[in-house]
Parts: C-alpha cells; sequence; structure tokens
C-alpha cells in the first residue's frame, strides 16, 4: 500500500508542476494575479507531494519490502540500516527521485524567500523551473518508476546495495551533488524569464546571484566530496581519475563558475547580459547533457547508473525541447537585452571577459575529450582512449593563466584601473612568487623539479595578489585594520574563493608531482625501506561482520626509529553480491598521507606473505581544504547585506519598471 501511495503522490506531484507551469504564466500574460499568486499556493502542493512520495519509497527500505523492484535490486535484509536509507538513491531510479525531491525544494524556496521579486518575475521563473521539474517527473514515471512492483514471487532477500556505495561518502555526496545540480535550474529559469519578458538589468542580475553562488557552492562541496570518495573507497589512490561520469560535473561546475562571475559584471556594470543569459542556459543544458551520459549507458563508468537505451532516447528527446527551446528563445530575444557600454583594457570587466572565456574553453576541451571516444564508436572510426595525459595537458595548459588572470582581476578597477596600480601592487607579488616558487624544489624533493617551482609561485602569486587586493581597498582608511572591517563580505567571500583555487592549485599540483607509489611483497615479521619509511607486517587477520567477511592486514609505518603510523587495509567479500572491494587504509595529515591498499596472497601461500600498494601522497589534505573555501566564498557572498535584505531597496526602486516590462 506504501509504494502504491508513493507512486500516486508523484502522480499529483506532476499534476502540480505542469499547473504551476501552464496557469499562472498564463497570468502573467493577461495580468491575472488571482492566477501569478497561485503558484506559491502550487509550489506547497509540490513539495508536500514529492516529500510523501520520497518518504513512501525510504520507508519501503527500512521494512524491507522486496515486492518493490527498486528494492528489490538495491537493498538486502542484512543491510545496516543507515545503508538501506541511502540505498534510497543508490541507483537510478531512486536517485532520480532525490533529484526530483531537491528540484522542488529549490522551487519553493524560491516561491517563499524570493517574496520581494515583483510578482509577474517571481511567477514566471517559477513557471519555467515547474516545467524543468515536470520533463523529470514525466522520464521517472514513465521509464523510470521506483515503485513498480516485482509480483509474483519476490525474492526473499534482495540483491543488495553495490558494496562500493556501502560507505559514508555515498551517504554525503549524492545529496550535495543533486542540491547542486538541481539548483543551477534557478539560474536557468531566471535567464529565460528574462528573454520572455525582453528586460535585464542590473536588479535581475541582483535577484538570481545569490540563488546561482549557492547553487555553485552546494555543487563544488558535491565535486568536493565526491573526489575524497573516491580517493579512500576505490583503493588506487587518485582524488581525479578524468572517468566519463565525473567529467560530466566538472564540466557544467565550469561554466557555473564562468556565470558567477558574468552575474558580478551584469550587477555592477550592466554588461555581459547577453553572455550571461548564454551561460545560464548552457550550464543547464549541460547538467541534462550529462544526466543523459550517466543513465543511457553510452560509457561504461564505475559512477554510471543504467545501461537502457529506451531511457537515454527520452532523456535525449528532453535535452531535444529544452536545449532547442532555449537557444532559439535567446536567438529571438537576446538583442533586446544586450548591453552597449565600453570599458578600458585595464578594467576589471576585461579580467572578467578573459577568465569567463578561458573558463570556457576548459570546458570545451574537457567536454570534447570526454565526447570523442563515443563519437568515434558510433561513427565506426574504431575505439578510441582518451586519458589523462589528454586533459592534464590542456587543463595544465589553460588552468595556469586563467588562475594568473583571476588573481589580477581582484586588484582591478571597474571601468578603468589605473597603471601605478598595477605596478605598485603587482610588482612585489611577482618578485615574491617567483623567489619562493624557484627555492622550494631545492629543500623539497630529491632532484629539482621545474613543475615543482611552478607550481608554488602560481599559488603564491595568487596569495600574495590577495593580500594585495586587501591593502588596496583599505588603503584610505585610518589605519589597516579599520580598513578590513570597512569592506563589504562580498569582497572577502571572492578572496576566500581565491585562496581556495590557490591550494588547490598547490595540492593539485605537488601531490601530481611529488606521490610515490609501488607494490611490494611483505612477510609477516618482514620490515622493507621505501620512500623514507621503514614499512612493517603483522600479519593478516580475518573476521566477519553483517553482510560481509573481511581479511584485514596490519601494516605499521616507522621513521627515525619512531612508529608513526598503523595500518588496516582489508579486502571484503559481500555475502549478497559475491563481490570482492578493496578498502584502503590511510593515515594523514595537511602535508601528507601514507595510503597503503591490500592486494593478493603472494606465492608461496604458506609462508603468509602478501602484496601490499604503497603510496605516499604528499599535500592531499590541503585538496579537500581547497574545496570547502571555495565553496565557502559561495556562502558567504549570501550575507552581504545586499542579499540579508533580499533586495528589497533594488526592487523599490525599480519594481514598477521591471513589471511594466515584463508585462509587455
Amino acid at each position: 500500500m506504501v509504494p502504491e501511495l508513493g507512486h500516486f503522490a508523484l502522480i499529483l506531484a506532476l499534476i502540480f508542476s505542469l499547473l504551476i507551469a501552464v496557469f499562472p504564466l498564463y497570468g502573467t500574460y493577461t495580468n491575472n494575479v488571482m492566477l501569478m499568486r497561485s503558484a506559491h499556493s502550487l509550489s506547497i502542493g509540490l513539495i508536500v507531494f514529492v516529500s510523501v512520495s520520497f518518504i513512501a519509497l525510504v520507508y519501503s527500505f527500512v521494512q524491507d519490502d522486496f515486492t518493490v523492484e527498486y528494492v528489490a535490486n538495491t537493498s538486502n535484509k542484512i543491510l545496516p540500516l543507515h545503508y538501506k536509507l541511502t540505498a534510497t538513491w543508490g541507483g537510478h531510479e531512486g536517485s532520480l527521485l532525490l533529484w526530483i525531491f531537491c528540484l522542488c525544494i529549490w522551487l519553493f524556496a524560491v516561491s517563499l524567500f524570493a517574496r520581494s521579486l515583483p510578482l509577474v518575475i517571481r511567477t514566471r521563473v517559477l513557471s519555467v523551473m515547474a516545467l524543468a521539474t515536470a520533463g523529470i517527473i514525466l522520464f521517472t514515471l514513465l521509464s523510470s518508476n521506483p515503485f513498480l512492483r516485482l509480483l509474483p514471487g519476490p525474492p526473499p532477500d534482495g540483491r543488495d546495495l553495490n558494496p562500493l556505495l556501502q560507505d559514508i561518502g555515498f551517504i554525503i555526496h549524492p545529496p550535495l551533488l543533486y542540491i547542486g545540480y538541481s539548483g543551477l535550474v534557478v539560474p536557468f529559469a531566471f535567464a529565460i524569464t528574462a528573454l520572455l519578458s525582453g528586460h535585464l538589468d542590473s536588479a535581475w542580475a541582483r535577484w538570481s546571484r545569490p540563488w546561482t553562488n549557492v547553487g555553485w557552492a552546494f555543487l563544488t562541496l558535491g565535486m568536493g566530496m565526491g573526489s575524497w570518495w573516491a580517493y579512500y573507497e576505490l583503493g588506487w589512490g587518485f582524488w581525479w581519475g578524468w572517468d566519463p561520469t565525473e567529467n560530466n560535473v566538472l564540466i557544467p561546475w565550469l561554466t557555473a563558475t564562468a556565470l558567477v562571475h558574468s552575474l558580478a559584471v551584469t550587477e555592477k556594470r550592466g554588461l555581459f547580459k547577453t553572455w550571461t543569459i548564454l551561460l545560464a542556459i548552457t550550464t543547464y543544458c549541460l547538467v541534462l547533457f550529462g544526466t543523459f551520459i550517466t543513465r543511457s549507458g553510452i560509457v561504461n563508468s564505475v559512477h554510471a547508473f543504467a545501461n537502457d537505451p529506451e531511457r537515454g532516447a527520452y532523456l535525449l528527446a528532453y535535452i531535444v525541447i529544452i536545449a532547442a527551446g532555449s537557444f532559439l528563445l535567446y536567438a529571438l530575444r537576446a538583442p533586446t537585452v544586450a548591453s552597449l557600454s565600453r570599458f578600458k583594457p585595464s578594467s576589471r570587466e576585461t579580467f572578467m571577459l578573459l577568465n569567463n572565456v578561458l573558463l570556457t574553453v576548459v570546458m570545451a576541451t574537457v567536454l570534447l575529450g570526454t565526447l570523442y571516444p563515443m563519437l568515434a564508436d558510433y561513427m565506426n572510426w574504431g575505439k578510441v582512449s582518451v586519458g589523462a595525459p589528454y586533459f592534464n595537458f590542456f587543463w595544465v595548459l589553460f588552468t595556469i593563466p586563467l588562475t594568473l588572470l583571476m588573481a589580477i582581476s581582484a586588484l582591478t578597477q571597474w571601468k578603468q584601473t589605473s597603471p601605478g596600480i598595477f605596478k605598485k601592487y603587482l610588482t612585489p607579488s611577482l618578485l615574491i612568487s617567483l623567489i619562493v616558487g624557484g627555492i622550494f624544489p631545492f629543500f623539497y624533493g630529491e632532484k629539482y623539479h621545474l613543475g615543482g617551482a611552478l607550481t608554488v609561485a602560481v599559488t603564491v602569486w595568487i596569495f600574495a595578489v590577495s593580500f594585495s587586493a586587501l591593502l588596496k581597498q583599505t588603503r584610505n582608511a585610518p589605519s589597516f585594520f579599520a580598513g578590513v572591517k570597512q569592506q563589504p563580505l562580498s569582497f572577502y567571500s571572492m578572496l576566500v574563493a581565491h585562496l581556495g583555487v590557490g591550494l588547490l592549485v598547490l595540492s593539485a599540483g605537488l601531490t601530481s608531482i611529488y606521490s610515490d607509489e609501488r607494490n611490494i611483497i611483505l612477510l609477516p615479521g618482514q620490515e622493507k625501506p621505501l620512500f623514507g619509511y621503514s614499512w612493517g607486517f603483522d600479519g593478516v587477520r580475518e573476521f566477519v561482520k553483517d553482510n560481509y567477511s573481511a581479511q584485514e592486514g596490519t601494516i605499521y609505518v616507522v621513521r627515525d626509529g619512531e612508529r608513526v603510523a598503523t595500518l588496516n587495509p582489508q579486502k571484503r567479500f559481500y555475502m549478497s553480491g559475491a563481490m570482492v572491494t578493496t578498502e584502503a587504509a590511510i593515515e594523514g595529515n595537511l602535508w601528507r598521507d601514507l595510503y597503503v591498499s591490500l592486494g593478493e596472497a603472494a606465492e608461496p601461500k604458506s609462508a603468509g606473505g602478501w602484496i601490499i600498494t604503497v603510496y605516499v601522497k604528499p599535500f592531499i589534505g590541503v585538496l579537500w581544504i581547497s574545496m570547502l573555501l571555495i565553496a565557502g566564498g559561495g556562502f558567504m557572498a549570501l550575507w552581504d547585506k545586499r542579499y540579508r535584505s533580499r533586495v528589497a531597496g533594488s526592487v523599490k526602486t525599480s519594481s514598477t519598471n521591471t513589471v511594466q516590462g515584463a508585462i509587455g
């Protein structure tokens, strides 16, 4: 009965989303206030029914209702309760329901917290969001229904959740990622609304900017959590493997990053209007395209959800409709919102534009590398593999100038920047970064590595220029500390995000350059020197948990005669699915991780020896901090007084003209 209730609630959610998409939108063209105001009430109904549907699916997992096909395929009676709860999004159907749930949360949040927007604008935004949501709900009901019954003869125990997903990372990563993914529908809806009305001003950018920042920040957290999870769970020490599904998260994140910066220019200077709208539309279309790649079965990936051409055909049709309709509207209406203002080459606008171009080029490069093997296979060009060398080469090629320009943009001023500013603040920063970067490899590593010097130089450059920007902002204050207090929170959010990028460059570069990896064979009681440490082995013990049995090794690490770590990597055998996984053991701090994974028993097995993979990963801990800082910068911007007041002042001064323009 509960699954049927969830199914029925999802059908009602589809009806409510269509009602929001049609009648309030019609009200904006007929100036029917009652119809426009109905969008808020309908959004309450939508979130209620989607919540009921989601809770019904969770309840089915908790109750081990294996008459539900999706539950039978992704759960098991002996699965711990917390994994039964998270198995709700452990497969294709449930993850779609999670996505729908997140979309409806965003829709309801806009309805609730954007009340200061002109009624016409808010209504059209909600209608566009509801239409996008209706398409995903319809897809779920037609081809991915999580409430289908498996009758007669349901399995007594269930197939089990994929062992790789039985981890705390899976509890946290998908919700964060889907909140970020679905949040990008908000700037998309604002962009479509601007095109429909033919009216785009600074107030429009100010309204959409905080929503974009939050969605982007959640997506950043989701990416960071995903890389951390992959790092320790897959047992191979990689934090980013350039997997097609991983790339499909990175691709819209890059355009969303460009959108965040472009919105700042549109708000401050009324520039880049058409470019900002194009980025908003493109970003959401890339989100949908990534969903198609993940769920159509055209790629084989450890992260892929489904392998069903029928589902892929529906998703492709949905993407074509959304993309074709959006870009056609853009082609017809973009000239009505174009901006004609000029700016000098030394202005902040110029550096923002260059950053946007580079981010777009990086996105296109990753997209090409991801799609080319699929295209080659489809065109019968043979099996082609595009791996890490391609991605790493172009990533370094474009991101170095991107980060250098990003740092400089914090120093610049709108319209025009005095050459004296560059000379005064950039010269010391350049000297410091070259000196620190140049001498770093002498003190780190056995050989001088030019890549290490470049990595540190770029990081120091970002930090030094960011501090110079703070000095510049406070130069006219009575004192430095008084000037620090006077700066708006949006300025500090920018600095925090930029410092996070600096740490990301540092960690990614130095980890890639200075990491060590070796397979060794250790016998019980034996020690071997490697990478400046002595690695000892105390043997392997076996034990049984609720749903798996395990072999656990005990490896101790000694340096300078002192034991610095005891590591316990495991090989697990899951009973229900007969699947073997490798669980790495990690002992780390901010500066390095000691990472060990257990291989196979070495011959002769009677000796008790094992093949063990040993990694030393320098500066990897800095990576996770960098992602928190980047996302933190996005969240900090919300506390700027302009957004705390929900742009009431801007609405008061421009709402009349905006409403008239929107209706017209």
